[in-house]
C-alpha cells in the first residue's frame, strides 16, 4: 500500500477535523501506510458510530469508546480486538483531551488497600513499575488466601507462614523469593499505618537459594567479546543490542537502569553517564570510550526517529522505550542458545570496582 491510499481514507462527521492531526502523528511514529489506514478506518468507524447515537467529539469518554469497541468485536465476529491496534488510536485521544485517563474505583476492600500500597511503593519508596507491580501482584495473593471477610487486625504469624511455605513449594527458588520481599514490604507498610496489632515481617520465612555460589567472580573478557561478536552490527537492532550488551556489561547496569535511560542523561563533553537506581537514586558514573563509541553508533545508524526520549527504542513503530524484557533477552539470545556461549547470563549487572571493570550480570530477575 501507498501513502496515496493513505490520503484516501476518509473520515466524516464530528472527528473528521482529527484525521488529518491523527495522520500525521501516525506517521511521525513510523507507522508505514497499511497500518495506518488500519488506525484511520477505526477512527472513521468511531465516528460514524458517534453520528448515529447524536454524539458530538466533546461527547467521547472511556467508557463510550470501549463500547464502540465491544460492538465492532461483536460485528465482525472476532474473538478480541487486540490492544496493539486499539492503542494507537486511544492515546491520541486521550492526548487530545477527549478521554480521561483510565481509573479504576476500587471494588472491595482488597482493592482499595492494594491502590493505597500501590501509591506507598511509588510515592514513599521511590520503586520502579516492575517492582510495585510485582509487589502489588504479591500482596493481592496473599490477601486472597485469607478467608473472606478476614480482619488483618487479627492476623498472626502462623497465616504468615502458611502463606510463604504454600507458595514456595509450587515455585522456583527465585519466585519464592520474590514472594518473601513482596511480603515483608507490605508488613511493614501494615504496622506502619496500624493495619496489623503486631510486626509480622520478622515472621516471613526466608527461601534457601544458592543460585550465586556457582557463579564466577568476573564475566571473562573472551567470552563477553564473543558474546559482542554475535550482534549483527549491520542492522539497527544489532546496533542496538551491542550498545545494550555495553551498558550491561562494562557499567554494570541493572535491567531496569538500561530501560531507564534516556538521551538526556548522556554528557557527552564530560564523558559521564547518569543513571537513574533504585529508589529514585541517581548516580554519575564515567562513560568508558568502547561504551560510549557502541551508543553513538546506535545513536546514528540504528536509533528509530521517535519522540520519545528513552536512550534505547523499540525496533518496531511505535518505537517507545525498550521492555525489560527486551534488556534480558537481545535478539542475539537465538544465536547463542546452540553455541559455546549459552551458558553465559544475559541479564543485570553489579556496578564495576576500581580493581575490576569486567563484571558478571546477575540473574535475570
Amino acid at each position: 500500500m501507498s501513502m496515496d491510499e493513505v490520503s484516501r481514507v476518509r473520515v466524516e462527521g464530528p472527528l473528521a477535523p482529527l484525521a488529518d492531526q491523527f495522520r500525521s502523528e501516525l506517521r511521525t511514529a513510523g507507522y508505514g501506510a497499511e497500518w495506518t489506514i488500519v488506525q484511520l478506518r477505526l477512527l472513521a468507524g468511531l465516528s460514524r458510530w458517534c453520528s448515529s447515537r447524536g454524539l458530538e467529539h466533546h461527547d467521547l469518554t472511556t467508557a463510550r469508546v470501549g463500547e464502540f469497541f465491544a460492538e465492532r468485536k461483536a460485528r465482525v465476529k472476532v474473538p478480541r480486538v487486540p490492544s496493539r491496534m486499539t492503542g494507537p488510536l486511544v492515546a491520541f485521544l486521550r492526548a487530545e483531551g477527549l478521554l480521561d485517563a483510565p481509573t479504576e474505583p476500587p471494588e472491595n476492600a482488597v482493592d482499595e488497600l492494594l491502590v493505597k500500597f500501590h501509591r506507598h511503593l511509588v510515592t514513599e519508596r521511590g520503586l520502579r513499575e516492575n517492582t510495585v507491580d510485582l509487589y502489588s501482584h504479591t500482596v493481592r495473593t496473599f490477601l486472597r488466601s485469607l478467608e473472606p471477610d478476614f480482619d488483618l487486625g487479627d492476623l498472626g504469624a502462623e497465616q504468615v507462614t502458611r502463606f510463604v511455605v504454600s507458595e514456595a513449594e509450587r515455585r522456583s527458588p527465585a519466585s519464592a523469593t520474590n514472594i518473601v520481599v513482596g511480603l515483608r514490604s507490605f508488613l511493614r507498610y501494615a504496622i506502619v499505618e496500624g493495619l496489623v496489632a503486631r510486626r509480622l515481617d520478622t515472621a516471613v520465612p526466608t527461601v534457601a537459594n544458592w543460585r550465586a555460589s556457582a557463579l564466577p567472580k568476573a564475566l571473562e573478557p573472551g567470552v563477553a567479546r564473543r558474546l559482542l561478536a554475535v550482534c549483527d552490527r549491520r542492522t539497527a537492532i544489532g546496533r542496538r543490542d551491542y550498545a545494550v550488551l555495553h551498558c550491561l556489561w562494562r557499567l554494570g547496569l541493572r535491567v531496569g537502569e538500561v530501560v531507564a535511560l534516556g538521551l538526556e542523561d548522556l554528557d557527552w563533553r564530560a564523558g559521564e553517564i547518569v543513571v537513574h537506581g533504585k529508589g529514585g537514586r541517581d548516580e554519575r558514573l564515567p562513560l568508558p570510550v568502547d561504551v560510549g563509541e557502541a551508543i553513538a553508533g546506535y545513536l546514528r545508524r540504528g536509533r528509530p526517529r521517535s519522540p520519545s526520549r528513552a536512550l534505547f527504542l523499540r525496533a518496531r513503530p511505535s518505537f517507545g522505550p525498550v521492555s525489560p524484557a527486551t534488556v534480558r533477552w537481545p535478539s542475539i539470545a537465538p544465536a547463542t542458545s546452540s553455541g559455546s556461549l549459552a551458558s553465559v547470563p544475559i541479564g543485570c549487572g553489579t556496578r564495576p570496582r576500581p580493581s575490576s571493570s569486567h563484571v558478571v550480570p546477575r540473574s535475570r530477575t
